[in-house]
């Protein structure tokens, strides 16, 4: 069975379920890791002693290319470790760790090899995927129909995203009218900018006044233009934004939405180079992890339970061209 598609209401109920909280804890220190209010731990070692692994599936590795089996490795490329807890970097500031790069090591596993774990600037990471130096881009990646055109995709998980502002700056935002005249910061390139733009456009169209879209280079610039006040909000993935905004105690999450808008559920989903036979075997191992149970646990450590897929899809409808 697959993700159900549907239209998808302002999800703020889910904030208050995943609320965050940096505390002192004797195993490991505080350093290391965050704890939710419910007792969620959060590891932030380079070691990663908790990580899902899964055992080779024969049947299923051998449904990879040759060329990559020769080879032994799964080279992974993702966008750069500032966005926990989806991808990040650990306390040595070196090793990226996150729900991403554990389902990573999920799907190299079943399928036999060893996952080489790289990191990009967002659009390099796609320049890599296509010349064949990188055989997967597993970070957070929207489905939409512009990049099917070039790329294969296999879902894993929900796509909901999160405009977070200063605390008690009043601002909420139920609809796209609340975003008029206000100054946005949004990673360029992403699903998120997408909507943005289709929300200021529409906007415009109405007589309201154009929302100003900000751009920087890392997730980090966003949140010190965001606590500085040159921004008003920050458009980015729901988990990320719940993970900051309760870590960093200055900022909230005043929205939350599917990833493709109101016009269907978004979904995330690895990304392959069009037709390079590797897609399938993904699949198939996203299949097998969520049928052992392996695939829940990956979620349950990164508190992603609402973003759960029944089954992973090969290339679904995905969010509209422009």
């Amino acid at each position: 069975m697959s993700a159900p598609r549907r239209t998808v209401a302002l999800l703020t109920a889910a904030v208050a379920a995943v609320t965050l909280t940096a505390t002192a804890c004797s195993e490991p220190t505080a350093e290391s890791e965050v704890v939710t209010t419910e007792g969620q731990v959060f590891d932030l070692t380079p070691e990663q002693s908790g990580r899902v692994r899964a055992e080779k599936v024969d049947e299923i590795a051998a449904e990879v290319p040759q060329a990559i089996r020769d080879r032994g490795t799964l080279v992974v490329t993702g966008a750069s470790g500032t966005a926990p807890p989806l991808r990040f970097y650990a306390t040595d500031d070196t090793t990226t760790v996150g729900s991403e790069v554990d389902f990573s090591y999920l799907i190299a596993d079943i399928l036999g090899l060893t996952p080489q774990i790289e990191v990009a600037d967002w659009s390099q990471n796609f320049v890599k995927v296509d010349s064949g130096e990188n055989d997967v881009f597993i970070s957070n990646v929207t489905v939409t129909e512009e990049r099917k055109d070039k790329y294969d995709f296999a879902t894993y998980r929900l796509d909901n995203i999160a405009f977070e502002a200063k605390k008690d700056s009043g601002w909420t935002v139920s609809k796209r009218q609340d975003i008029a005249g206000k100054k946005i910061g949004v990673g360029s390139g992403t699903n998120q900018e997408q909507l943005l733009v289709d929300w200021n456009a529409q906007n415009v169209a109405e007589g309201l006044a154009p929302a100003e879209i900000a751009y920087y280079q890392q997730t980090s610039d966003y949140y010190l233009a965001l606590g500085s006040g040159r921004i008003d909000g920050y458009l980015g993935p729901n988990p990320s934004a719940i993970y900051h905004a309760a870590t960093g105690g200055e900022t909230e999450v005043v929205g939350t939405l599917s990833g493709a808008g109101d016009a269907l559920q978004g979904e995330i989903a690895v990304l392959t180079k069009k037709d390079n036979g590797l897609i399938q075997a993904v699949h198939d191992a996203i299949d097998h992890a969520i049928e052992d149970g392996s695939y829940q646990k990956v979620l349950d450590r990164w508190g992603l339970q609402s973003e759960a897929v029944q089954s992973s899809e090969i290339n679904p409808p995905g969010l509209p061209r422009q």
